[in-house]
């Protein structure tokens, strides 16, 4: 992962622009905490506002948080944002109150509340300044924000603001009809050629080889649709354990899927004979190389946790993700599987909405997919993944940080 590019932060409007681009998205009814690390910001955490019989006794939701931001050891300090859909002159719906007791338990942890804004769908205003004369009420007007230098600098860097995790396109993507037809049918051709190879170590290496290739496309290029070849990724992706297999290798390489496959028993049939595979295209670069020689891989579990290895292949499980949206675009089983290796990935990059939104979209093309329902559990506990929570190991949007 490169050094990422320093921007300046010259007021809360930096700030509050810097927010959307963090999380994909203008955030509403919601709570935005971000720690500081010293003079830079840390990480950054985003929780649904609590109803209102939440705020008759908010000392649980303040714990949570409070838990939550305490997996940024480095964290110094903290900011807090409320979006809400309201512009009132009075605090909105009582959120004062939570405001305060968070000040305390953040306080105590170590964490101090620094600055706190309440922003609303026309004005925000500092939220711990009571005196008129320097915050009048109803505050400043939020296309400041939008304006602001720091969310130019942004936009310039290539970052943007989408749409929220609810308004997800999912497998909306255009596909040619005729393009779909002919994908569809060689996927069920492909597995019916895969189902007797399930457990075949050759077939294995023809899987992981496959994708692999794909993904090692030069410079970030777009892959082009190619019928046999995404027929016969999706019909993988059919296999939960070339399906496991795959998300591992993106952020851990070969070694390790091929190794976590070793340890489950995969591969009673030995080396097999006859795998297929689509006709091969550019040689695939290794991905191993930066695991270091001789080093021990790591298992499934800590891979898919985010735990090991220290830093994930970034790059990988971002060609990954793309290539998963064409996947999805078709439709059915394939599809479910798909995207819950996104949900997958945009946890690992610290987006638990976004995650959560692609799982639940899992659920509603195959109704009980089980990688989908225990990582939307995960997810719903407020589990962060263990690259999401350490500043060298998170994965970076579009490359700066702010200070």
């Amino acid at each position: 992962m490169t050094k990422p590019q320093h921007l300046k932060v010259r007021g809360p409007e930096d700030i509050l622009g810097f927010i959307p681009h963090t999380l994909g998205y203008w955030p509403a009814s919601s709570l935005v905490a971000m720690t500081m690390q010293g003079r830079s910001l840390g990480a950054t955490l985003r929780v649904d506002l609590p109803g209102s019989d939440v705020l008759a006794d908010p000392a649980g939701f303040a714990s949570s948080v409070c838990s939550y931001l305490q997996a940024d050891r480095q964290a110094t300090g903290t900011l807090l944002a409320v979006f809400t859909p309201q512009s009132r002159n009075a605090a909105p719906c009582g959120y004062d109150g939570l405001l305060a007791l968070l000040r305390d338990v953040l306080g105590d942890a170590g964490m101090p509340v620094l600055e706190a804004w309440y922003v609303g769908d026309r004005f925000w205003r500092d939220a711990l300044c009571q005196d008129l004369s320097c915050c009048p009420l109803p505050g400043r007007p939020v296309q400041q924000i939008k304006d602001s230098a720091l969310n130019a600098e942004m936009v310039y860097l290539g970052s943007s603001v989408g749409a929220a995790p609810g308004e997800l396109p999912g497998t909306a993507l255009p596909v040619p009809e005729e393009y779909r037809g002919a994908v569809l049918a060689a996927e069920a051709e492909w597995s019916a050629n895969l189902e007797p190879r399930r457990e075949s170590r050759s077939q294995f290496r023809a899987v992981l080889r496959t994708w692999l290739e794909v993904l090692s496309r030069p410079g970030g290029l777009p892959v082009r649709p190619v019928a046999q070849r995404d027929a016969f990724l999706r019909a993988t992706l059919l296999v939960p354990a070339w399906r496991d297999a795959v998300l591992v290798m993106a952020a851990a390489g070969t070694e390790a899927a091929e190794a976590g496959a070793e340890r489950f028993g995969l591969f009673s049939q030995g080396e097999g004979a006859d795998a297929v595979e689509p006709g091969s295209g550019a040689g695939a670069e290794s991905i191993d190389d930066w695991l270091g020689a001789g080093s021990d891989p790591p298992g499934y579990g800590e891979v898919l946790l985010g735990l090991e290895p220290a830093v994930p292949h970034w790059g990988r499980m971002e060609a990954l993700d793309a290539l998963l949206e064409q996947l999805a675009a078709l439709g059915g089983p394939a599809a479910a599987a798909s995207l819950t290796g996104r949900g997958w990935i945009a946890w690992c990059r610290g987006r638990g909405s976004y995650a959560a939104a692609y799982f639940k979209q899992s659920l509603e093309i195959v109704p009980g997919y089980r990688l989908a329902g225990l990582l939307l559990e995960m997810a719903g506990r407020g589990t962060l993944c263990g690259w999401a929570g350490r500043q060298e190991a998170a994965w970076r949007k579009s490359g700066p940080d702010a200070a």
